[in-house]
């Protein structure tokens, strides 16, 4: 039965991997539509809240929010409000696999993070991995600001933002429902994006003013929250079906759907420098989630 478990959690975290960079081309296809980045962030949360909604109605999960766990919730918004934004004014002008890559540097970011914060225990051999790591990441980026300039830059601030969101995640998962937590956090990111974009309206700034949607753009901003909704929703159960160690591996294979969706719609394919990047990147991570597990069994034959 176990083994049954743990194979229900891989697979729907393939689907995971499978679904999510759909979210990252529909994004991708709303703003080369002219949709500004700002307005692209805003659907995302919008559509989300909407699809979750009667999820959270049918499994009868309890809505209420403790002070804490309302201020927790609006902190978690915006680091994903800011991770989003970020991605998206990245594959903008930039390939969606290049823009993945360089966001994976985030399970760094969160080691380290984590060491400072929760005083999580990081040796030498980890703390090296992310050095080996983040130069994958400026392989990567190098020949990315060549072409596209300074905006390469952005998913390096959807790593490091995507990081923080992680940890918040991490502070309020043990008293919070994982489908409850997606349903506030969605409800709560649009309430803070709509101010904006009321404010933005009219102002002629690029990123945020919004603009009507024509033709299939109106499908490319429903395709963003839809693919976010579907796999998040994928990747919760993956983790109550089987552990996160056995898990994070996978993830990687997340880059191998981008690319070959960005080289099916867009034409895009990664160079022989940013596929160097990407490898070392992958071999590093899946590095320190080996030397992850091997400390995690320690602790637990340590154990009394």
């Amino acid at each position: 039965m176990a083994k049954d478990t743990t194979l229900h959690g891989i697979v729907l975290m393939l689907v995971f991997c499978m679904i999510a960079p759909l979210l990252d081309v529909s994004a991708k296809l709303a703003a080369e539509g002219g949709i500004p980045v700002g307005q692209i962030t805003t659907g995302r949360f919008l559509v989300q809240g909407l699809l979750m909604l009667p999820v959270v109605l049918v499994m009868g999960i309890s809505l209420r929010l403790t002070p804490r766990g309302l201020a927790f919730t609006c902190v978690r918004a915006v680091f994903l409000i800011l991770s989003t934004f970020s991605f998206v004014s990245g594959i903008a002008v930039m390939p969606v696999a290049d823009a993945l890559a360089i966001a994976f540097v985030e399970p760094f970011i969160l080691l380290i993070l984590g060491s400072l914060i929760f005083g999580d225990q990081v040796g030498p051999r980890r703390i090296a991995a992310c050095a080996v790591g983040f130069g994958g990441a400026l392989l990567v980026i190098q020949p990315s600001i060549a072409v596209f300039g300074l905006v390469a830059l952005w998913p390096l601030g959807t790593a490091f933002f995507f990081a923080f969101y992680m940890l918040t995640t991490r502070a309020i998962s043990a008293y919070m429902h994982p489908v409850a937590m997606q349903f506030h956090t969605s409800w709560t990111g649009l309430l803070f994006c709509l101010p904006v974009m009321f404010w933005a309206n009219g102002t002629g700034i690029a990123s945020l003013d919004p603009v009507w949607p024509l033709g299939l753009n109106w499908l490319w901003l429903f395709g963003v929250g839809f693919w976010a909704a579907v796999s998040h929703m994928a990747m919760t159960y993956a983790l109550k079906y089987a552990p996160s160690a056995t898990l994070a591996p996978l993830h990687y294979s997340e880059i191998v759907v981008a690319v070959a969706l960005g080289y099916l719609i867009f034409g895009d394919f990664p160079n022989a420098t940013t596929w160097s990047g990407i490898a070392i990147i992958v071999a590093s991570g899946l590095y320190i989630i080996h030397r992850e597990q091997r400390g995690a069994r320690f602790r637990a034959q340590s154990a009394p």
